[in-house]
């Protein structure tokens, strides 16, 4: 295993900079939150550790990138601001999340107080559940795996012309595999930073992916047109446990937050990190770095110890991230999309894989009112 250690004035400048007007900008943040975000160079710090790299086939090694530093984030020419006219998250779900309508609608409530949570100060809006059909997009069968995947390049084309008139963003997601080319094996999800539009893919976060081979359906299938999605039909769904819950959190916000224009994250542990496999993606934290909360908070202007703990006066619907696992039923009712009964049932949300991240925001707490 090895550690990616950098020096406390590399951190400093990464977080900092040493332009006079971000430095300016940065003595301009509160007390608290500049004593939080600097806790990135303070060596002995338990916030915020340095990154370990525990095999040859983890993202850093494989995938050679420069690091971004704040300074870089901000100047970014390409980077895409929420405006007051966009200041909208749209989440669209393809194909069945659950197996019941009910889980399904839940599990997509949860998501979307998560992220509203996440990206405190923006609203986030759910679209109308949509079939695979809908999209027109190219399906096949991994070989690996011998179950469905559908075309991640495609939905992307789909979700770009679906795209509301009030949106910073708009992600697809699904729990069927994604592939991005015919030459890939899959990919978790793929995001267009220029048309704010993504799509992810929760499959390979079920505990039973690869035992639940699509057999029996698979002669049958390279005899239909690839038009015939009839094939989706009570396709596979894995059950919605608290691992899930979180695996899908931490991919979302991840890859919402390349759509704000942060890069992989190559500082401390961070959410940003990239990750090649499920074992890697299960290390990285749910939170963002000093240096990555910084471009966060630059890009939409929210207060952190709000974001971290309360409503923060900003109209109903801003859940902070403690008060979302606190929450453990649904979120707001009236966000049902309109098929559902009219005495919707709320489940218990299924937070016990967050208990550990919650205990950390208390210590950040700490640290910001002390």
């Amino acid at each position: 295993m090895q550690t990616l250690r950098h020096s406390e004035q590399t951190l400093k400048t990464a977080l900092i900079s040493k332009n006079p007007v971000l430095v300016s900008q940065y003595e301009k943040l509160d007390v608290g939150e500049q004593r939080l975000m600097n806790e990135a160079f303070q060596p002995a710090t338990e916030l915020f550790g340095p990154i370990t790299l525990h095999s040859q086939s983890d993202w850093i090694t494989t995938h050679p990138e420069a690091p971004q530093d704040f300074e870089q984030f901000f100047s970014d020419p390409y980077r895409k601001t929420p405006s007051p006219e966009k200041r909208s998250i749209y989440i669209q779900p393809i194909g069945s999340l659950g197996n019941t309508r009910i889980i399904s609608e839940e599990y997509v409530k949860w998501l979307k107080g998560y992220c509203e949570a996440f990206f405190y100060g923006l609203t986030v809006k759910l679209l109308e559940p949509i079939p695979v059909s809908a999209t027109r997009c190219s399906f096949r069968v991994n070989d690996n795996t011998q179950n469905l995947q559908i075309h991640a390049g495609h939905i992307l084309n789909f979700l770009k012309r679906k795209k509301p008139e009030d949106a910073f963003c708009v992600v697809g997601i699904t729990m069927i595999d994604l592939y991005p080319r015919d030459s890939w094996n899959f990919v978790f999800g793929q995001a267009s930073l220029t048309d704010g539009v993504g799509i992810f893919s929760f499959a390979r976060y079920g505990s039973d992916f690869y035992s639940s081979y699509y057999g029996g359906k698979v002669k049958k299938l390279q005899k239909k047109s690839s038009s015939d999605y009839s094939v989706f039909d009570n396709y596979y769904i894995p059950e919605i446990t608290s691992v899930l819950l979180l695996r899908s959190c931490k991919t979302l916000t991840h890859e919402i937050g390349h759509i704000f224009g942060l890069r992989h994250c190559q500082w401390l542990t961070c959410l940003m990190q990239g990750s090649n496999h499920l074992e890697e993606a299960d290390r990285r934290p749910l939170n963002l770095c000093p240096i990555c909360l910084r471009k966060l908070q630059c890009a939409i202007g929210f207060n952190i110890v709000e974001r971290y703990k309360v409503n923060g006066g900003q109209g109903r619907g801003h859940r902070a991230l403690v008060r979302w696992i606190d929450d453990d039923s649904a979120d707001t009712p009236g966000v049902t999309p309109k098929n559902s009964r009219a005495d919707n049932v709320n489940l218990p949300k299924p937070v016990e894989a967050f208990k550990e991240w919650k205990e950390w925001i208390i210590k950040c707490l700490a640290v910001l009112q002390k």
